[in-house]
């Protein structure tokens, strides 16, 4: 299974506390490179949840791969002290100076998303001594539409949120638009529910929303004089791409890059073209990233007989069907800590971190499926994979599904590396001989599980 899964702990930074006119202000700092990044964030934030959630633990951890990334929650956030009224974009500025003072870092780029931004141009026009570059991702300089800015949500539209906040808090609010490419993975909504519980109160959160809507920094902007990046999506569906435009028109020598995924988050699924572009903005040049290569052992799982069930159910029953078992399978894979890598039609790839885990999850599966009239077969695998991404690959992966082809109607077959490691697990197999398995170089030994 991937580590980052569980956010290599490892690499997680000590998060330590710089003083800021009698407000402790937490921060973390990671990486030796040659330069500072500060990373300022967006509506609200935790930095010790951050390293909980692999897709972005990995921005950060990329991140910190070219420079000393410096993290930090705004005062009235996150591990940051609270307090009674939330800050102004000039007492947050006093905030980063702090924090760079404390890490000793006379001159830093700021990468700010979001509302981040705003204060990021704002410092970089005030301090430009201590600001190297201006990195802005999903920004803005004025968060809601006016006579002479027809950009953004209206008033009504804005405070409805901070009511919705109110409401909801304490589930994934304002996930849909913000990450939709993640917003129906279950374990991802669990972690976006539990990093804004712990990032602020439900109050303090409506009152940073309402606060937002006083944000307007257009005077600034040509007093940008520092190099800067401006990173936005044409698809964002928080903050729409022409805000980006806007500053883009009116920060001298801006460069604009128009993104195409469709989340709001920079570790969402732009987040490696946005590594990408802050590296090469930065150092002249971008360094793709090389795959994990970790042990791991992979499932595969398919129906039999789905195209015949499918006729013979019609769309909506089949339909209605699949989604049952596509429950079933997650739950068993919360259940036994797999982790689910794809879902194509009726089959699963998931990954597991341990071998009697996976097998055990596989014959679960196989049990249960036939509560709902279904048969599946499966086929495990362990060895070593390429991890890029949350995506996994290499031979071991397509080992696997050659294995999962093989099966049979409601067999749970193993690669003989799969049954040698499970010993004195309990586990009982049959031998089903040596076998080739298409485009994979060698024979191979299988074995049934008996379940």
């Amino acid at each position: 299974m991937d580590r980052r899964a569980e956010a290599q702990p490892s690499m997680v930074p000590e998060t330590r506390y710089a003083r800021s006119g009698g407000v402790n202000i937490a921060y973390q700092a990671i990486g030796n490179g040659p330069r500072d990044l500060v990373l300022v964030p967006g509506w609200v934030s935790n930095i010790d949840v951050f390293w909980e959630e692999p897709t972005l633990a990995r921005l950060l951890t990329r991140l910190a791969s070219f420079s000393r990334l410096i993290l930090f929650d705004k005062r009235g956030t996150g591990l940051s002290d609270r307090v009674n009224d939330m800050p102004s974009l000039e007492v947050r500025m006093d905030d980063v100076r702090a924090v760079m003072d404390a890490v000793g870092s006379q001159r830093a780029a700021l990468f700010g998303y979001s509302e981040g931004g705003a204060m990021c141009a704002l410092f970089a026009a005030t301090y430009p001594e201590r600001s190297s570059a201006l990195i802005m991702g999903g920004a803005f300089a004025r968060r809601t539409r006016a006579p002479d800015y027809p950009l953004g949500p209206t008033v009504e539209q804005h405070l409805a949120f901070a009511d919705q906040i109110e409401r909801d808090w304490g589930g994934p609010v304002g996930i849909d638009a913000r990450c939709p490419s993640l917003a129906q993975d279950e374990r991802y909504r669990r972690w976006w529910a539990r990093w804004l519980r712990a990032s602020a109160s439900p109050a303090a959160a409506a009152t940073l929303v309402r606060m937002n809507m006083e944000i307007d920094i257009r005077h600034v902007l040509p007093a940008v004089r520092v190099p800067t990046l401006l990173l936005h999506s044409s698809n964002d569906r928080t903050i729409e791409f022409g805000a980006s435009r806007y500053m883009a028109d009116h920060i001298p020598g801006a460069k604009l890059v128009e993104l195409h995924g469709i989340d709001h988050v920079p570790w969402g699924c732009d987040c490696d073209a946005i590594v990408d572009e802050i590296e090469e903005f930065l150092t002249g040049a971008r360094h793709d990233a090389e795959p994990d290569r970790l042990l791991a052992t992979v499932l595969f799982t398919d129906i039999v007989g789905a195209t015949e069930r499918a006729a013979s159910l019609g769309d909506r029953r089949w339909h209605d069907l699949l989604d049952s078992h596509h429950a079933l399978i997650r739950h068993e894979l919360e259940h036994f800590r797999g982790r689910e890598i794809d879902t194509a039609g009726d089959g699963f790839l998931a990954a597991f971190d341990g071998p009697a885990r996976a097998v055990r999850c596989a014959c679960a599966i196989s049990e249960e499926v036939r509560a709902l009239g279904l048969e599946i077969r499966a086929g495990l695998h362990t060895g070593e994979c390429e991890w890029m991404g949350g995506k996994v690959g290499g031979i071991a992966v397509h080992t696997g599904a050659r294995i999962a082809a093989q099966a049979r109607a409601g067999e749970v077959l193993v690669s003989g590396t799969v049954k040698d490691l499970v010993a004195g697990s309990g586990l009982v197999f049959q031998d089903r001989g040596v076998q080739s398995l298409k485009g994979i170089p060698g024979e191979w030994r299988l074995f049934a599980v008996e379940h």
